[in-house]
């Protein structure tokens, strides 16, 4: 789950990251007040769950309470498109109202969890205010890194470390390694799966200042944080993995054009590896989990042939505690619902897979059987 950056920032101020002084406005009159408040210059910032704002025309550094009133006045209510948007863009609702930062120097700071190393690591790079996926690809060189033992935690030595290979000094470098620790703990106290600050901004005077926030958290430990749950925005998420998500459904939408069905999310992913592999695109991740009903199986089916993007749907079912024939029934109520046609490839194994296969061959849908994965791709590809 993503949060707003004004949301962050709360966030950082409770674990001691300072954030520049600012406040929300969701109006134009709102967005006035905090400028005067600022002394009557600001920087406005749109807030959507994107980057690449300030390209787009989100970010706007006002000099009076009047131009912050018309610039509000144009940004909210629309659609901002940015690179990580994509064409459809993402609604702005709110805009953040923040005093000017006197920047002498940017750098780029996160916490994540490296799926190589199994753990979190520290990343940092002198190179901040640059999309950091660039600075990867021009200037490896310039990323630092440090993996963190989950037990030890994050160790003094380790952000001296990263504030040395950043160049900072003195009381900056102690302030670096009080705000890198305090990060952490924010990190993992709360079960994120991403704390970035890009830029993280070194003043003249030597203070160093959060000057933007990106924060995603682990959905599968929402439960333990009820506060957090309430900082969802749902009208800055796709709207079918929206209501994947309300359904309590595993989706993430691709770009492709087959739509996959899969129980179990370490089979779905070997799903899409092998229908790339095999030349087709899929259109998205999709685990309807162990214990789905004919109604939820019913309801993720209708969530891909909703996706317009959808030209041919592949269904992996080993079943287990889903059987077969709940994934059929469900599969056959949903294409009869959307009155679908679109060729449906089948590959069941386990549980009652005569029964699943029998409902689905006297249903008249236009669905190709397939005794393993590798025949469902090559199948997939002849209903394509």
């Amino acid at each position: 789950m993503k949060i707003h950056e004004y949301q962050a920032k709360q966030i950082f101020s409770r674990y001691g990251v300072p954030v520049p002084a600012g406040s929300v406005a969701r109006s134009a009159e709102e967005a006035r007040r905090a400028t005067e408040d600022l002394g009557g210059r600001a920087v406005l910032k749109a807030q959507v769950h994107a980057g690449g704002r300030g390209r787009a025309g989100g970010v706007r550094i006002v000099s009076s309470p009047q131009e912050a009133e018309q610039a509000a006045r144009a940004m909210l209510a629309t659609t901002l498109v940015t690179h990580q948007t994509g064409a459809q863009g993402a609604p702005v609702h709110a805009i953040l109202v923040e005093e000017l930062a006197d920047i002498s120097r940017e750098i780029y700071l996160a916490f994540t969890i490296d799926p190589l190393y199994r753990g979190p690591v520290a990343l940092a790079s002198p190179c901040g205010g640059m999309d950091i996926e660039e600075v990867s690809a021009t200037r490896p060189q310039d990323i630092f890194t440090e993996p963190i033992d989950p037990l030890l935690g994050l160790m003094p030595f380790q952000s001296r470390r990263l504030a040395s290979k950043l160049g900072l000094e003195g009381s900056t470098a102690q302030a670096a390694a009080q705000l890198l620790s305090g990060l952490y703990r924010m990190f993992m106290e709360n079960d994120c799966s991403l704390v970035e600050i890009n830029p993280l901004i070194v003043t003249g005077e030597g203070q160093l200042v959060a000057l933007d926030a990106k924060v995603s958290f682990e959905d599968d430990s929402l439960y333990r944080h009820s506060d957090l749950r309430s900082l969802r925005d749902p009208t800055q998420e796709d709207p079918l993995e929206r209501q994947a998500a309300d359904l309590g459904i595993s989706y993430v939408k691709l770009e492709g054009d087959v739509g996959c069905l899969v129980n179990g999310a370490g089979l779905a992913m070997a799903t899409l590896d092998a229908a790339r592999n095999a030349g087709a695109a899929p259109a998205n991740f999709l685990d309807v989990g162990g214990g789905a009903s004919d109604e939820k199986v019913a309801s993720a089916v209708r969530i891909i042939l909703s996706d317009p993007g959808v030209k041919r749907v592949l269904v992996n079912i080993f079943g287990g505690i889903l059987r077969c024939d709940i994934a059929a029934r469900g599969i056959v109520l949903a294409y009869k619902k959307e009155q679908s046609t679109l060729p449906l490839v089948v590959r069941m194994l386990g549980t009652n897979v005569d029964e699943g296969k029998a409902i689905l061959s006297k249903s008249g849908l236009p669905v190709t059987f397939a005794d393993s994965l590798s025949g469902a791709t090559t199948a997939l590809g002849r209903a394509g």
